[in-house]
């Protein structure tokens, strides 16, 4: 049962005029940043013209200058340092950036990445004794370390030095006034920007910017120039997409740096795989870093090692990077069968226990392999827009984990269920747990029983940034448009809207798999159209709204009584070297006349 929706016309006020006016844009494009909940001039003009000098400082991150500090007398000292990171893109990414910045330092460096099913996330006892048995003086985390108190005591009790580098939530407990009392690791350092005693502007940021920017001061201090650092901007920007985070402020200036410096970029198993892909000679965008190049890397740590994508990362030997580079992408192909069935298998089991109106779903997939358990969650949430949890089976007890709603805090609602759980930690929007099984049912009863969800909440969202008719549409426009790249989450394309049009033609096509139309507004303008929706899920709901008779007549593109409404965003389409504008249908209603 797939969720309701709404279509909602944002309506931000501004002198739209005068904007475009001072800042050499379309009213339209006025319109567009004012609805992404720009207000001031000078917030206009740092989306629109702010670079890299415009990040904020690294030294305003709690811990850090105490972090460098200790790093820069271990290495000094020549100890052995060991960096240990998460599994996944922002994990890989931060740990090439400590491992090359460190290297650049002289340390005397080396790392380890958690094997996904025999490790589990981040850092953990095993790992700890294994570093005190190797000599390791000093352990450096990337992209986890928040929450493993114990294991860094353990540490502390074995002479080892932690310094932690991390962007998740801090762990807290509730006082009895109410108050929210964190909980930081007994590490030497602590440097994560959602810690409640930072004053850092913008902690919405991932594992691998909190690592660049230790780099950045590390560098500082080691006399070497910050321009050094700039090798690490394309890492990063894909562990800020990859890891979700919002494209706004800094997140957006670096990425956008980042997929520039992309096109072109020096590091040679980057180079590969984007070879590898079919995205040579293409300009990468956001889509292409979520979609095509992250899951590559990420597709390493959950059907092999993690190892894999970083070992492609680091390697110099092109001919070689190309080898690696083919075997993540095959790995990827792997995981996209194994996660096919995934959902499938997910949403049969929602509408067979009978979930489907639990307002948490709580998904339990025993034999689903664990390392694709977030990727359906996303999918189980896309198509119901709840919060969902996907369980799956492991050696030690169930792992799971979920992808939420922006009016559910993931994490904070696990915080109420923690007595069920063995372990678990995450974002608002994202979060990874483990538990026994004889608590799976309280667990899923617990959630529901908690949850304040509304029914508001759980009507999907069709967000329009202002109905704009065909005629409005000109190249110049979207070229202009352009302004508001890179565009993901928390910084949306534009979403336009037109209503009452008339199907002149449609077809199915792409092997069947998507649609292809003319569509005419009420003023006679003709533009055609294409939708991914797959042809199957489209006839049905033109027929479910319109009837089978006018469906037919659609079919045989004849003139008949179904008038579409449409969310859109407009784009160029160029074919055989002739230009044309053409609108991506991203949802749709039908009516008759």
């Amino acid at each position: 049962m797939a969720a309701n929706e709404k279509w909602v016309l944002t309506s931000k006020r501004a002198d739209f005029k005068a904007i475009g006016k001072k800042f050499g844009i379309d009213q339209v494009t006025a319109r567009l940043i004012r609805n992404r909940d720009l207000v001031t001039e000078e917030e206009i003009d740092r989306y629109l013209n702010a670079d890299m000098e415009d990040l904020y400082d690294p030294h305003a991150l709690k811990d850090m200058d105490l972090a460098a500090g200790i790093m820069e007398e271990k290495i000094r000292a020549g100890v052995k340092i060991r960096i240990i990171s998460d599994y996944d893109a922002d994990g890989v990414t931060s740990n090439y950036i400590l491992l090359k910045g460190l290297r650049r330092c002289g340390a005397l460096v080396d790392y380890r990445i958690p094997d996904r099913v025999e490790d589990g996330y981040g850092l953990n006892e095993s790992l700890v004794k294994d570093a005190a048995n190797d000599g390791i003086d000093t352990l450096i985390t990337c992209d986890n370390g928040i929450s493993a108190a114990d294991q860094i005591a353990l540490g502390n009790e074995l002479g080892i030095t932690t310094i932690i580098t991390d962007h998740h939530e801090v762990p807290f407990s509730v006082a009895e006034d109410g108050e929210k009392v964190q909980i930081l690791p007994p590490a030497a350092a602590v440097v994560d920007p959602k810690r409640y005693d930072c004053s850092y502007p913008f902690p919405s940021i991932c594992g691998a910017l909190v690592a660049f920017k230790f780099i950045q001061v590390l560098y500082e201090r080691m006399g070497i120039g910050q321009e050094a650092a700039e090798e690490f901007i394309e890492p990063a920007a894909i562990g800020t997409v990859c890891d979700v985070m919002p494209l706004q402020d800094e997140n957006r200036i670096l990425v956008k740096e980042g997929l520039r410096r992309m096109q072109h970029t020096q590091i040679p198993g980057l180079r590969a795989l984007i070879q590898c892909t079919g995205l040579q000679g293409k300009e990468i965008g956001t889509y292409h870093l979520g979609f095509v190049i992250g899951p590559c890397i990420n597709a390493s740590g959950r059907l092999s090692t993690a190892e894999k994508a970083l070992d492609l990362l680091l390697c110099e030997d092109y001919s070689e990077c190309l080898k690696m580079a083919e075997e993540l992408a095959h790995l990827n192909e792997q995981r996209k069968e194994l996660t096919r069935q995934g959902i499938l298998a997910a949403k049969q089991y929602v509408e067979d226990c009978g979930f489907a109106e639990d307002d948490v779903l709580v998904v339990y997939l025993p034999d689903c392999h664990e390392s694709i358990a977030g990727i359906i969650a996303g999918k189980v949430r896309e198509e119901y827009n709840k919060p969902t949890f996907v369980i799956t089976r492991s050696k030690h007890g169930l792992k799971g984990s979920g992808r939420s709603i922006p009016a559910y805090s993931m994490y904070e609602e696990l915080t109420k269920c923690s007595d069920l759980l063995d372990g678990f930690g995450g974002h608002p929007l994202a979060a990874g747990l483990s538990l026994q099984e004889e608590n799976l049912e309280d667990f899923r009863r617990r959630l529901n029983d908690l949850s304040s969800l509304t029914g508001e909440d759980l009507t999907r969202k069709i967000v329009l940034d202002l109905q704009l008719p065909f005629y409005y549409i000109s190249e110049k426009l979207i070229r202009e448009m352009k302004c508001l790249e890179p565009c993901g989450t928390g910084n949306r394309k534009p979403v336009f809207g037109e209503r009452n049009l008339q199907i002149v033609r449609a077809f199915e096509t792409g092997g069947r798999k998507f649609m292809k139309l003319s569509l005419r507004n009420e003023g006679g303008i003709t533009l055609d159209a294409i939708c991914f929706q797959d042809p199957e899920t489209f006839w049905g709901k033109l027929e479910e709204s319109c009837g089978k008779p006018a469906m037919e007549l659609v079919k045989k593109n004849k003139p008949s009584p179904v008038r579409m409404t449409i969310a859109y965003t407009p784009e160029i389409n160029e074919w055989n070297g002739v230009r044309s504008i053409q609108v991506r249908i991203l949802n749709f209603q039908f009516r008759n006349l």
